[in-house]
């Protein structure tokens, strides 16, 4: 099934004349075509079950020639997915943090291969640009590729990195880098963290013990805006196991129809703060909702 991205799904939708008979039909047509841009399953009949419910109490007929009532109920539906239980200043929680004499520690969740390494130092990068100094914790210690990867980022942006010996206990490494930001008073700690598979018990003992060594002020899910159901499997597995405090999602400029962005939010119950829009270090934009909702809801005459 060709992706038109979510602008065109939800654009056809509105536009259809919708009868009582023909509501089941277009909503089943909707869901499969959600689930083809990046939606992930669940989170496409959630939208598909709110848009029924938002419909079933109408008088008979009222659904046909109704474009604006079905703009207006898809407009409250993404808006509720898209609008989290608390909001994130990051500059402003840094400052608060700082503002104590202590460090703002920032963890990074995400398996191999989503950009989570190329994610924090676009973020070491955007902090800079804010006049806020970081340190980075190699804490991925089960590949030693990972440790030299994060070193050649962070040789680029001007970042000190805190690393052992490959093979060596993560969370010792993120409790060094932790202790070095307290000594040199530098602002924030950003720890990088092993992307095994999340299905590893091994992984989620290994993250739970970074967590209790390093008390993290937040938890950042990196996830990758192409990987559909996976993206949307990762968060749910971390989200359970360890918690997330915020999404980042990469790879937006490649291609992505909006659909991770629905799915995360609405499983994690989390802010997306970031999006990753191509391989420079200032391509990490803040995400911004309200523009996110009205591209994908833009109605194309």
């Amino acid at each position: 099934m060709k992706k038109k991205g979510l602008k065109g799904v939800f654009s056809n939708f509105i536009k259809k004349t919708l009868t009582e008979e023909k509501l089941e039909s277009a909503l089943s047509e909707l869901n499969l075509l959600l689930i083809s841009n990046d939606v992930a399953m669940e989170t496409a009949d959630i939208i598909c079950s709110k848009i029924k419910n938002s419909l079933e109490d109408l008088p008979v007929g009222i659904l046909s020639s109704k474009q604006k009532m079905l703009f207006e109920t898809l407009t409250k539906i993404v808006t509720e997915i898209l609008t989290p239980e608390k909001e994130i200043d990051l500059i402003n929680e840094i400052n608060a943090k700082n503002n104590k004499g202590l460090p703002y520690i920032i963890l990074f969740l995400g398996v191999n291969g989503t950009g989570k390494t190329t994610t924090i130092a676009k973020l070491a990068h955007y902090l800079k640009k804010n006049d806020i100094i970081s340190v980075a914790a190699a804490a991925d210690t089960f590949r030693a590729a990972a440790i030299e990867q994060l070193q050649y980022h962070m040789d680029k942006v001007g970042i000190r990195m805190i690393k052992h010996e490959y093979k060596s206990d993560p969370a010792s490494v993120a409790f060094d880098a932790i202790q070095h930001a307290k000594a040199k008073n530098v602002q924030v700690v950003l720890i990088d963290t092993a992307g095994r598979q999340v299905s590893n018990k091994n992984l989620m003992i290994e993250m739970q013990k970074i967590v209790k060594v390093a008390q993290p002020d937040l938890i950042v899910f990196v996830g990758d805006s192409l990987a559909g159901n996976d993206a949307l499997n990762q968060a749910k597995e971390f989200n359970n196991k360890i918690g997330i405090d915020v999404n980042i999602l990469t790879k937006l400029d490649a291609d992505a129809k909006g659909g991770a962005a629905l799915s995360i939010s609405y499983e994690t119950k989390k802010p997306i703060i970031f999006i990753g829009m191509g391989q420079g270090y200032d391509d990490l934009i803040p995400f911004d909702k309200e523009f996110f909702i009205s591209s994908i809801l833009e109605i194309q005459e």
